[in-house]
C-alpha cells in the first residue's frame, strides 16, 4: 500500500514540461521553457525552488521579471514596472507576479500589437496549487481505545476560481496514516473535497472544509477469538461529510505555508470515543 501512495505523489508533482533552451543572463545561466512565443516572449522556470520569469523582445534582450522586497519587508513591484515600459503603457495594476497572470497580459499585448498573432494559448477559468504535508493522527473514526497517535502523510491538488482572492476551492487530496507497533492500523485515502475561505486576505486566509467523499485502503493486524494473529486487507467507500478548518499563511509570491485540521467531526461516520487529533504542516505553491 505504501507503494501505491509514494506513487500517486509522485504522479501529483510530475509536471509536463515544455521545450527547454540554455540562456545566459547576466552571466547566469539558466534553463528556460518558452511559455508564450510572439512580439514579446515569455520564459521561466523553477529555479532552486522558486519560481523565475523572464521576457523577451524581438531584438533577443531578455529581461527578469522581479518583485523583491525593500528595508521594510515590502514588496517592490518592479516586473510591472518593466512590463509597462516594454508594452508602451498598458496597465499593470492588476497584473501579479504569477505565470497565470503573465501569460494573460503578455498574451493581451501581442494580440493587441500584431495582426498575425495566433494565440496558442487558451484562458482557464481555474487556477491550481499542489501541497504536501506532514502531521499526526489518531484516526477519530476506527476503534483505537489507547487513543494511539499515528505519523501520516498527504498531498493535495487544490483547483480554485480565476480571481486576486478565490474564497471557494475544491481540492483532490492523497494521505496515508502509518501503522506502529502500538495501533497496528494503516490507511490510505483519496477523498475529494470543498473549502470556503471565512477570512480570506492577501497574507492570510482561514478557511473551513468538507470532505466529500473518500476512497480508503486499510491494512489492520488483530487478535481474533482462537489467540490468532489476523492480517485484514479492506476497501471503502464512503460519502461521510468529514468537517476540518485550515489557514494558509503566504510566504512567497507563489507559495505558502498551511495548518490543517483535517477531521474534526464527520455527519455520517460515528467518532469512536476519542477526542480527534488530526493535524498536519505543509506546503503549498501556485502552478
Amino acid at each position: 500500500m505504501r507503494k501505491i501512495f509514494l506513487c500517486v505523489l509522485l504522479f501529483l508533482a510530475f509536471q509536463f514540461n515544455h521545450g527547454q533552451e540554455r540562456y545566459t543572463i547576466n552571466g547566469e545561466t539558466l534553463e528556460l521553457k518558452t511559455e508564450i512565443d510572439g512580439k514579446l516572449d515569455l520564459l521561466w522556470n523553477i529555479v532552486d525552488g522558486n519560481y523565475r520569469y523572464f521576457v523577451r523582445t524581438e531584438n533577443g534582450t531578455i529581461t527578469e521579471l522581479k518583485n523583491t522586497k525593500d528595508a521594510d519587508k515590502n514588496y517592490q513591484e518592479e516586473y510591472k514596472t518593466t512590463l509597462s515600459g516594454l508594452t508602451d503603457g498598458m496597465a499593470t495594476e492588476k497584473l501579479k507576479l504569477t505565470l497565470f497572470s503573465l501569460r494573460n497580459y503578455i498574451d493581451a499585448y501581442n494580440t493587441s500589437v500584431d495582426s498575425n498573432y495566433n494565440s496558442t494559448y487558451t484562458v482557464s477559468k481555474v487556477q491550481f496549487r499542489l501541497g504536501f504535508s506532514g502531521g499526526i493522527t489518531n484516526n477519530p473514526f476506527v476503534g483505537n481505545p489507547n487513543n494511539e497517535k499515528a505519523p501520516m502523510l498527504g498531498a493535495e491538488l487544490e483547483i480554485y476560481e480565476a480571481n486576486v482572492l478565490p474564497r471557494h476551492s475544491g481540492f483532490l487530496q492523497v494521505r496515508h496514516a502509518f501503522d506502529s507497533d502500538d495501533f497496528p492500523y494503516s490507511t490510505t485515502e483519496f477523498s475529494l473535497g470543498y473549502r470556503y475561505r471565512i477570512i480570506n486576505k492577501e497574507r492570510f486566509s482561514i478557511y473551513g472544509q468538507v470532505k466529500l467523499a473518500t476512497i480508503n485502503f486499510t491494512d489492520l493486524t488483530f487478535i481474533n477469538e482462537d489467540d490468532m494473529e489476523i492480517d485484514q486487507n479492506d476497501t471503502s467507500f464512503d460519502i461521510p461529510f468529514i468537517f476540518g478548518i485550515g489557514s494558509d499563511i503566504k510566504v512567497g509570491n507563489n507559495s505558502y505555508i498551511t495548518i490543517i485540521y483535517g477531521e474534526l467531526f464527520a455527519l455520517l461516520l460515528d467518532n469512536q470515543g476519542n477526542f480527534s487529533t488530526d493535524i498536519a504542516i505543509g506546503y503549498k505553491f501556485n502552478l
